[in-house]
């Protein structure tokens, strides 16, 4: 998703349009993707949390999100719409899964430890993730160790590969982690549809009680925007200036196992600058990237960006996760991560909306960098303004509420 594919899909998919509308294409079909998974995603939730299973709706995104993938296989020369098609799917299948992935954090950790978790979960991830990639980095550069006929099939193979990997490293969570059992109110109706749409219109006029954590959700949409459009347009931007595709890709597998010492180091910052501090010093960083990213011309300049990118991505995104989650009560976990992965997948709308639409105005997307400043500073801004000790309380208060009602 942020390695390979947009390379590909830049060089072969797109190979009869220009480079810089080949990258506002694909910064478009991420719109429409992270847009379907923004409208639906409180439902979902809400409709997870009513059943008490999250865990098959997990698996339909997943199975979803694995077969889209697969298929891209088949992607050839000048077939730019077949490969959004998928990759839209794609996208949702894995934007869905995530939805009722976070909601299982605050079952599975203890209050005081839900920031290691989420932070060591983040490193796992990237430690696998790299793992993949190393191999089909290697597969692309020496495709006849492989047997394969070139470097454009080992591209396509590497897709079915990441298919694979995919399921089998679902399975332990349906193995081994157990079902949250299902907390039903008595003026509910029995029937899980009317009832997750019962729970979404009273979250709506809930929420209001949750004044801290609606400004957490509105900081988190604003810098997670930015960190988003860095992930997903970085490496078809470097396309479009001319870094070869070995550069590309070798500097996202630095950042893979990178962010996996990073992720964990970011874990243990809270404990010495606050959560909302570590936070905010990630989003300076980000913003020093985005500046740095407007005079990127030669590949030892991707390297150096993509470390500094390592430095944060993982950290950034794990402690926004467990700050959420310390701040939502438990019994509705699910319901209140649909409308965190709302805020995340809606930011994923405008970053690449925006960096799009400025590439094809102005013929370049170099203009589209320095826009993502303001995502950041932004964010930054509202985050400071947060009493994260207020909103654990709130959350606590309605816990008890629930658990009296139930």
């Amino acid at each position: 998703m942020s390695a390979i594919l947009p390379e590909y899909y830049s060089s072969i998919a797109c190979s009869a349009l220009n480079k810089t509308t080949a990258t506002s294409y694909w910064g478009y079909s991420n719109t429409i993707a992270m847009l379907i998974v923004g409208i639906t995603a409180p439902f979902l939730g809400a409709l997870a949390d009513h059943s008490g299973r999250r865990k098959m709706f997990l698996g339909g995104f997943a199975s979803l999100g694995i077969l889209a993938t697969a298929l891209m296989t088949g992607i050839g020369y000048g077939m730019w719409f077949y490969a959004s098609f998928l990759y839209i799917f794609a996208r949702v299948g894995f934007g869905g899964a995530n939805i009722f992935y976070d909601s299982f954090l605050p079952h599975v950790a203890k209050s005081e430890e839900i920031d290691r978790v989420s932070a060591e979960g983040y490193a796992y991830g990237y430690l696998g993730g790299g793992i993949l990639l190393a191999v089909n980095l290697l597969m692309i550069l020496k495709p006849a160790f492989f047997g394969i006929p070139g470097a454009q099939w080992a591209s396509r193979i590497s897709f079915l590969t990441v298919a694979i990997w995919w399921a089998v490293f679902s399975i332990p969570i349906f193995k081994y982690v157990p079902e949250v059992p299902a907390v039903i109110s008595r003026d509910e109706s029995s029937n899980p549809l009317l009832a997750g749409y019962q729970r979404l219109s009273r979250t709506f006029r809930d929420i209001r009680k949750f004044k801290e954590l609606i400004k957490f959700l509105v900081a988190f949409w604003l810098y997670n925007d930015g960190i988003g459009t860095i992930i997903i347009m970085a490496v078809i931007f470097g396309a479009e200036i001319g870094i070869g595709k070995v550069h590309l890709i070798g500097a996202i597998l630095m950042v893979q196992f990178l962010g996996v010492p990073f992720s964990v180091i970011f874990g243990r910052l809270p404990k010495r600058l606050g959560i909302k501090n570590s936070i905010i010093t990630a989003l300076g960083i980000y913003t020093i990237i985005s500046f740095l990213g407007y005079f990127m011309e030669k590949p030892f300049h991707f390297w150096l960006l993509a470390f500094l990118v390592s430095m944060v991505q993982g950290g950034t995104q794990a402690l926004s996760r467990s700050l959420f989650g310390s701040m939502t009560p438990p019994s509705k976990s699910a319901e209140f991560f649909g409308f965190y992965n709302v805020s995340s997948k809606f930011a994923g709308i405008f970053g690449p909306a925006l960096f799009g639409l400025i590439g094809q105005l102005t013929g370049s997307s170099r203009i589209g960098i320095v826009t993502i400043v303001f995502f950041f500073l932004t964010g930054a801004l509202l985050l400071s303004k947060v009493d994260i000790i207020k909103g654990r309380k709130e959350a606590i208060e309605e816990e008890s509420v629930l658990r009296s009602e139930a």
